[in-house]
């Protein structure tokens, strides 16, 4: 069946798997996705939605490197935010609502049209090794099927096990079995594994609940996009739902704790801290007497919702309980319970900035494998798994992004030189140069870059450029063309600003905190110009962005400037930190065990202080 050896095997078929498959085969690489289930490609296995913060900025980063999950969201929308607008543009969000089922369907279709991708359903049980490299996959049917490249994408399926209050069973979630035989193997070769939990929760009848009860959470009015390509456009929504707990709703809960896994010792892996059960939040926060409760549609054509809030392992009895007393649900018919789940994950110190495994040669790990938790984590570590094998394939420099350049980058950076024991959230907080890294310019970050491996095509290249060229002509016309003082005293005066004295550049005058791109619309030179070039919504954000905030961009690129210093800096594969007696004996062990490729990467690792840096600088020649 398998006579030819493919280029790359990219195992599982999650957010991770899809997209490292899809990279790979775009770069023209011989590609086979197996995976347990192909009814199951790009299942939402917990929440339907995409996006959220700092998670939207990933999503837009996977869209600009030619990346399918962006266009997947867009086209299975149903409804469409852009969160945080009352702050800053760093910390702008996009966020979907998405068809469950059109969304899989979406991921399938485009699957199964990209050219050089193969699919196989079957469980993978093992790797076949060659020395120390990885030259293939074993299965259960004991079919041997070859490879130079492959990328383990495997989820919460490796060895998973669910629970519901005392009952547990395998699963790497509901309704499908877990995987076995890998772990195992790892272990064996050498390899840290260890276990983490995720819960999700329960699934109800929409046709069972009072909405009048609950508060309505629209989409925007105007709705945007996540890709750059704006192929889809959104043109009804439907609405999300708001209500709480109480008091009443908790003591319920808590009748049931004695037989909860989370505190009877039976589940001792660590969840997510910011996603939280149900449990966790009421014993954790007991001061507090409700907590929000979001009711998300899972589609245009089904009946099923989701109950965002109430991630639940307790017994199924109590969950029901507890649930009907919640406002609007009084009357709530379940689909099926929520649940834990434990699984198997690998510390992702043991991988390379490119997500190969130090190791094992051409194995590359991507995913909650790696102990991240989210779809877009996992997406985002999916595309550049699949990118660097083709890379490698080709004999080239693997494509490692710096914390300046994408939130991807500052994901894989905190993984691979940190580690995390607990499942790993991207948030705004964790990037030091979010003003860099803003939603709105993730094309012109990424997508050059991506053109240039052969992965980002032709038309979304072009895009890119068009929207670069409107953008710096506009900013060309605002640094150097002068409104009339009257004129603009007018505006200001019904803005209650500062009137100005004197005629000035229009940038000075956007400039100002209150003074926003649309009031400037009031000026005539501002009023003929866009008459005149039609700039795009995108091409009028990017111009007032860059004006509000140069200040603050300036002076994240002079400080990403002086990091990437140190990011030049290589450090041998081989360095042999123990022979460094003037080292601190911790930084020894920490350095020994994560290898950073770099002088900027050691200096980002817990426990190496500044004065060990400048010990390594010199024993480099620097």
């Amino acid at each position: 069946m398998f006579e030819e050896v493919y280029d790359v095997i990219v195992v599982g078929a999650g957010h991770a798997g899809a997209e490292a498959a899809a990279a790979s085969a775009n770069m023209g690489m011989s590609t086979l996705l197996i995976t347990m289930n192909l009814q199951t490609i790009g299942q939402m296995s917990c929440n339907p939605a995409m996006g959220g913060i700092a998670k939207g900025q990933i999503v837009r980063e996977i869209d600009a490197l030619g990346g399918y999950s962006g266009l997947v969201s867009d086209e299975s929308a149903i409804q469409y935010k852009m969160l945080n607008r009352s702050k800053g543009p760093a910390m702008w969000s996009p966020r979907t609502q998405n068809d469950r089922m059109l969304f899989a369907e979406s991921w399938r279709v485009r699957l199964e049209n990209t050219p050089n991708l193969d699919f196989y359903q079957e469980m993978v049980t093992g790797l076949l090794i060659d020395k120390d490299a990885v030259v293939g996959v074993s299965t259960t049917l004991g079919i041997h099927i070859r490879s130079k490249k492959v990328v383990l994408t495997n989820g919460t399926f490796l060895n998973g096990l669910i629970h519901i209050g005392e009952k547990n069973f395998g699963g790497g979630r509901a309704g499908e079995k877990a995987s076995f035989g890998i772990t195992e193997q790892l272990v064996d070769l050498g390899f840290d594994a260890g276990r983490m939990k995720t819960g999700t929760p329960p699934r109800v009848d929409s046709r069972s609940l009072d909405y009048s009860k609950m508060v309505p959470q629209p989409g925007d009015q105007v709705p945007g996009h996540f890709s750059y390509l704006k192929n889809f456009t959104l043109e009804r929504q439907l609405d999300c739902h708001l209500t709480h707990t109480s008091d009443q709703v908790h003591d319920l809960l808590r009748l049931g704790f004695d037989r909860s896994p989370m505190f009877n010792g039976n589940i001792q892996s660590i969840g997510p801290r910011y996603c939280p059960s149900i449990e966790d939040k009421i014993n954790r926060f007991a001061e507090k007497d409700s907590h929000q409760i979001f009711v998300e549609p899972e589609g245009w054509r089904t009946v099923e919702v989701y109950v965002n809030g109430f991630s639940t392992s307790l017994p199924e009895d109590v969950q029901y309980a507890a649930l009907r007393k919640v406002t609007g649900f009084e009357n709530v018919k379940f689909f099926r319970p929520g649940y834990a789940i434990e699984y198997d994950y690998f510390p992702p110190t043991q991988l390379k900035n490119s997500l190969e495994t130090k190791i094992i040669r051409g194995l590359y790990f991507a995913g909650q494998i790696n102990g991240t938790t989210g779809y877009e984590e996992a997406a985002s570590q999916g595309i550049i798994a699949g990118i660097n094998a083709a890379l490698s394939i080709r004999e080239k420099e693997p494509l490692v992004l710096k914390r300046d350049e994408a939130y991807i980058g500052v994901l894989i950076d905190d993984l691979i030189t940190k580690g995390t024991e607990e499942p790993y959230r991207m948030f705004t907080s964790r990037a030091e140069y979010r003003t860099l890294l803003r939603q709105d310019n993730a094309d012109f970050r990424l997508t050059e870059l991506s053109y240039r491996m052969g992965l980002a095509k032709d038309g979304r290249m072009r895009a890119m450029e068009t929207k670069r060229e409107q953008t710096d002509q506009m900013l060309s016309f605002f640094e150097n063309t002068s409104y009339d003082f009257n004129e603009a005293n007018k505006m200001l005066s019904d803005l209650d600003s500062a009137a100005v004295k004197q005629d000035d550049k229009l940038k000075k005058l956007l400039s100002r905190p209150n003074v926003s791109l649309s009031d400037m619309k009031l000026l005539s030179p501002v009023a003929e110009y866009i008459e005149g070039h039609q700039p795009s919504a995108e091409v009028l954000e990017q111009v007032e962005v860059t004006i509000k905030y140069s200040g603050y961009i300036e002076k994240e690129r002079a400080n990403a400037d002086k990091l990437t210093r140190l990011e030049h800096v290589k450090i041998p594969d081989d360095f042999e930190y123990h022979r460094l007696r003037s080292l601190s004996f911790e930084a020894r062990e920490k350095l020994s065990a994560v290898k950073p490729a770099s002088v900027s990467q050691a200096s980002r690792i817990s426990g190496v202080s500044p004065s060990d840096i400048s010990i390594l600088l010199i024993h480099l020649g620097r």
